[in-house]
């Protein structure tokens, strides 16, 4: 099965991103390899999903669910890119920044949101090295931003 059919069976939907923010360059390819910007838990039409720090006004669940949105994000952007993710060879790694309140130890748990995804679609090849770092604020108080390394065929 192609990673494109699971996508479709798993119900997600990655419609062409329209614009661009500013000067954000949303992936940057350097041969077979592609570097994706960090990326916020947005829906299709750029509206922020979630907002607040994990652990303060974001619950653990609800910092789970913007990650994994956050990779539905990071997906659109790979395909927008290249075209189909059929493309993707191996996702190599993640680093996620989670907002969290002070006394939030648990952003692992946040990013395995976006991690499960990547596994549900690639299977082993959505296996990837990671780091979940936490942070006292993010970009328009966003929960979780996340950027992705990726290996293309």
């Amino acid at each position: 099965m192609s990673f494109e059919q699971r996508v479709r069976d798993l119900g997600i939907e990655l419609p062409t991103k329209i614009g661009q923010r500013g000067g954000v360059v949303p992936c940057v390819q350097d041969g077979n390899i592609l570097y994706v910007s960090g990326h916020g838990p947005e829906d299709n039409e750029g509206n922020l999903l979630y907002r607040g720090r994990v652990g303060a006004e974001v619950s653990l669940e609800e910092g789970y669910a913007a990650a994994r949105a956050t990779g539905v994000q990071l997906l659109r952007s790979v395909r927008d890119h290249v075209g189909n993710l059929d493309r993707v060879d191996r996702i190599i790694k993640l680093l996620a920044l989670v907002n969290s309140a002070d006394d939030f130890h648990d952003q692992p748990a946040v990013v395995h949101g976006c991690s499960d995804l990547l596994v549900e679609i690639f299977g082993e090849r959505g296996r990837h090295a990671r780091s979940a770092m936490g942070t006292s604020n993010l970009p328009l108080n966003q929960p979780v931003e996340i950027e992705m390394i990726v290996r293309l065929r």
